[in-house]
């Protein structure tokens, strides 16, 4: 179980896939402990399994076996519905591919969690250009993904994943199409989340630049993490 400080526990997670070659093991009885307001990167080779487990940490995947608790409760017994209901309220996602939407501008595509989720329209409009405003993006909420640069995508897909205010951010290689610089902007937006609103930040990255902007480091390797 967690404690008071443990905003995600995972015990013992099992997950694997068929293959040609037979069954592909990836988590071998995975455990992790997630502190509140902490930043983790989760680092290790490529193939290895470690968007796997961010899909399972995010509750995009369930595991075969095993437990994973988000603030005290375990989410692998919740019906698909209650899991949908618990995955927009609570988590927020930010992919190496942006997934904006082309036909919506940047302040629609920030809109659209919280229409979903029945706010105003104008009260939805509102908390996007603010979020757009703090990222950065003012004077580009009326264009479309395709009059954006890659970091200005990026930043859009990351005021979407916050619009609903989520308790923990999920990052999978969120700069893995960025050039050096941009990329540096981006590391340096997540850190500033995660210091200065507290924001929990769970982030997958081959890059060492942002591993090194995380409080802890943990390294997957044989379906374990090790260093956590």
């Amino acid at each position: 179980m967690s404690t008071d400080d443990d905003i995600l526990v995972a015990q013992q997670l099992v997950k694997g896939y068929a293959s040609p070659a037979g069954y592909l093991s990836v988590l071998q009885g995975l455990d992790l402990r997630v502190r509140c307001g902490e930043m983790l990167a989760i680092t290790g080779a490529s193939g290895v399994g470690k968007s796997t487990l961010l899909h399972v940490l995010g509750t995009l995947d369930r595991p075969e076996s095993g437990a994973l608790f988000h603030a005290g409760e375990d989410v692998t017994r919740f019906s698909e519905q209650k899991l949908r209901q618990f995955r927009n309220r609570t988590l927020g996602f930010v992919f190496q591919m942006h997934h904006l939407l082309p036909e919506f501008t940047a302040i629609e595509n920030v809109m659209l969690p919280l229409l979903i989720a029945r706010r105003p329209v104008r009260e939805a409009r509102q908390h996007a250009r603010q979020l757009l405003d703090e990222l950065g993006m003012s004077g580009r909420e009326a264009h479309r993904p395709s009059a954006l640069s890659g970091g200005e995508q990026q930043r859009v897909a990351v005021a979407r994943a916050l619009a609903r205010e989520p308790r923990i951010l999920l990052a999978d290689e969120p700069s893995g199409n960025l050039d050096p610089e941009t990329a540096g902007r981006l590391h340096s937006l997540l850190g500033r989340l995660n210091q200065e609103k507290g924001l929990t930040i769970i982030v997958v990255t081959h890059n060492e630049v942002l591993a090194g902007l995380c409080g802890r480091v943990a390294r997957l390797e044989g379906g374990l993490l090790r260093g956590n």
